[in-house]
């Protein structure tokens, strides 16, 4: 009998900070050439378990070998040594940087004692290139989209030549085409000879392009199973303990007054490019409207002037009939808007302040926290252990920093946030990004239970099934333009993913029936 190659072996992997077990004795075994998952809930200790065998935490017991041999990674420069590169779910990017300069860090090549950034970002071009990455080497990184910078991440990794590749929720913020393209890549790397651990939520990837899955709970190893003997209903209970339920059961909306009302807006881009062009939506109180386009067709720009984040160039937007264009953000949010934001880090939480002061940042300074200018920390403190409650925010409390929290749980935090101000329209960008299943099922209920409630939401997200379970209408958004709105009920993912791709209704249902007739051939 063949005897195992493993390249990475992590045996009874122990990591605590302070009293928390974060790993509860973990093994994970890494066999070479593999795509092997890491699956768990949010908080579980899987991105802990990556961090101790990336260098970035040091374990309180336990082993690491690699290609059989005992290593101590005392940090991520002896993990790059070992051939370990490791793709972050939180961008280890410098925003004032270029992407070039950004994957050079570290290793910037030299020519005559200066560094050679134009040799490098012929490099990156080239890797760009090969792995049908599409990153322009020169663009700022505050300049570029969060699926782009996911890009970089992981050019980053490819860039030094890792042999075992940790990739940390890495289709997070892609769109389905970029994690198709992504899953190419993947395959591409394992063809190479080289083995990945993927840390996923999401179970239909764990399906498609896993060998193995280890699932932790709790900071426990529950085992490992093969990926073709398993199904995604066992794993998500493996994950949470419980079965889960895939689809949202939900009544029939019933609309009523619009809520909000966008008139021929035009938005621009850092470059002064229009991204919306001349848009027209409007959304009713107790509906769901998803807006479903592939990243970079205007969304971010759309949600970023109806929230004041962004100059409106032209065009109205109206919140119950009012107008709020160009207003400062402040007045927005008071005329009864909620944001949960697409990028949590830059727009969603001050990451160095406790999680119960980020629950207070949109209401600190009204009553009953504050009263003449004097906030009262208490009221804080009771308010933020509600949503910590009633969210299943993983948390030591609610004096934890935000960015202790895992991504997961930073994402509940913001959303608990939200729905309890009470907004009569919740703008909820990628709301689920991240979660895992039990988490995704719990938010798509409060969604829901809000809008029978009366509430208005927008619902941006690149998962379509997602858009097509939670949403009552879906605006199509295409080149800066809602091209067709679509009854859930009447339409499907590939009519969708055409209109997406900018084909009209009628090519859409043409191409349709086209495949309809190939079936009958």
């Amino acid at each position: 009998m063949k005897t195992l190659e493993y390249v990475i072996e992590m045996l009874n992997i122990r990591k605590e900070f302070g009293t928390f077990v974060a790993n509860d004795n973990i093994t994970l075994q890494l066999q070479k050439g593999e795509i092997h998952a890491l699956l768990g809930e949010n908080g579980a200790g899987k991105s802990t378990l990556m961090n101790v065998l990336f260098g970035l935490y040091q374990p309180e017991g336990g082993e690491i070998r690699v290609n059989g041999e005992e290593v101590k990674i005392t940090d991520p420069k002896v993990a790059n040594k070992y051939g370990i590169g490791m793709v972050h779910q939180h961008f280890m990017l410098v925003e004032d940087f270029t992407v070039t300069e950004n994957i050079i860090l570290g290793t910037e090549p030299t020519s005559a004692g200066m560094i050679s950034t134009k040799s490098a970002a012929k490099k990156v071009q080239e890797l760009s290139e090969l792995y049908g990455l599409d990153v322009d080497p020169y663009a700022k990184i505050e300049d570029i989209s969060v699926g782009m910078q996911q890009r970089v991440e992981i050019l980053k990794t490819l860039y030094r030549g890792a042999e075992i590749l940790i990739f940390d929720e890495p289709t997070a913020s892609l769109t389905p085409q970029e994690i198709t393209e992504l899953i190419q890549i993947m395959k591409r790397l394992i063809n190479e000879g080289k083995s990945i651990i993927l840390i996923t939520h999401k179970l239909k990837e764990i399906m498609d392009v896993t060998d193995r899955v280890t699932v932790i709970r709790k900071g426990k190893g529950i085992g490992t199973v093969i990926t073709a003997e398993t199904n995604p209903n066992d794993l998500a209970s493996l994950m949470v303990g419980r079965q889960v339920e895939f689809k949202t059961v939900k009544g029939i909306a019933r609309p009523t007054d619009n809520v909000l009302e966008v008139k021929d807006l035009v938005v621009t881009d850092y470059r002064g490019i229009e991204k919306v062009k001349g848009l027209n939506l409007n959304v009713r109180k107790g509906e769901i409207v998803g807006i479903a386009g592939i990243d970079g067709n205007g969304q971010s720009e759309l949600i970023e002037a109806i929230t004041g984040l962004r100059k409106v160039k032209s065009g109205h937007v109206f919140m119950n009939g009012n107008e709020i264009t160009g207003k400062h953000t402040r007045k927005i949010t008071e005329s009864g808007i909620g944001h949960i934001p697409q990028d949590r880090h830059k727009h969603g939480l001050i990451l160095d302040f406790p999680v119960g002061h980020n629950i207070a940042l949109q209401t600190y300074y009204s009553a009953p926290i504050s009263k003449n200018g004097i906030m009262n920390y208490a009221t804080i403190s009771k308010k933020a252990n509600e949503i910590i409650q009633k969210f299943d925010v993983r948390t030591q409390g609610d004096h934890e920093p935000a960015r202790a929290l895992s991504g997961g749980n930073q994402q509940k935090a913001i959303i608990g946030r939200e729905i309890d101000r009470n907004p009569d329209l919740l703008i909820a960008a990628l709301p689920t990004r991240g979660l895992d299943v039990g988490a995704i099922e719990f938010i798509h209920q409060q969604l829901i239970e809000q809008r029978d409630k009366g509430k208005a939401f927008i619902l941006i997200s690149f998962e379509l099934d997602e858009v097509m379970n939670v949403s009552d209408r879906i605006a199509v958004i295409y080149d800066g333009q809602i091209v067709d709105t679509l009854d859930p009920q009447q339409t499907n993912e590939q009519e969708l993913g055409l209109l997406m791709a900018g084909q009209t209704k009628t090519k859409a249902n043409g191409n349709q029936v086209k495949e309809e007739d190939s079936k009958h051939v």
